[in-house]
């Protein structure tokens, strides 16, 4: 049987992952927090300043939690595969041996501060009708969105700046999807 390893994007962040799992690696943890700056167990397990939402800090932690969780999983069984979405390619990476654990955690480090100075912007999932309609909502209502992924046939993401992304909602329900405004701070994979 194949085996695929996938590894998540920003978004898939709480608080409290990793509980745990940084003790199993005091190492590669204590590396992390000196490249860092800042305890990334407190952040992941405790974010006492509400941090985890900031791409700036989101980033790091999800790359660091997936590692080590990679790392744990893997020494159980190997995967035939590894993928990644959007940050996720980032760990992908990392397991399939394309860089070692800090210089991946120094791309990241350095992707979120990049992506964490936008601002006014915001992303959301429409779910339940396929892209075209929703692409046909944008265009019929004069929406300053953008298709940004296309997770399934029914699964897609828009992006935009923040009072769009929230005044779609309404409009996005009445015509029977399902709308989620995603946990990330701005609108990633568009203009």
């Amino acid at each position: 049987m194949t085996k695929i390893f996938m590894f998540p994007g920003q978004g898939s962040q709480e608080k409290g992952m990793g509980k745990g799992l940084f003790e199993e690696f005091p190492t590669l943890t204590a590396q992390a927090d000196a490249q860092l700056g800042y305890s990334i167990e407190e952040l992941c397990v405790e974010d006492p300043h509400n941090r985890l939402r900031q791409t700036q800090y989101t980033q790091p932690a999800l790359y660091v939690v997936n590692a080590l969780l990679y790392l744990k999983k893997s020494t159980e069984e190997k995967p035939d595969w590894v993928v990644g979405h959007s940050l996720g390619e980032y760990n992908a990476l990392f397991a399939a041996q394309a860089f070692d654990f800090i210089t991946g955690l120094k791309l990241v480090q350095k992707r979120g501060e990049l992506m964490g100075q936008v601002s006014g912007s915001s992303m959301a999932a429409v779910v339940g009708i396929h892209a075209q309609l929703v692409a046909e909502i944008i265009a019929q209502n004069n929406l300053s969105l953008e298709i940004a992924n296309l997770n399934t046939n029914t699964q897609v993401v828009i992006a935009g700046n923040t009072p769009e992304i929230k005044k779609a909602n309404a409009i996005f329900t009445q015509r029977g999807a399902r709308y989620i405004i995603l946990n990330v701070s701005a609108a990633f994979h568009s203009s």
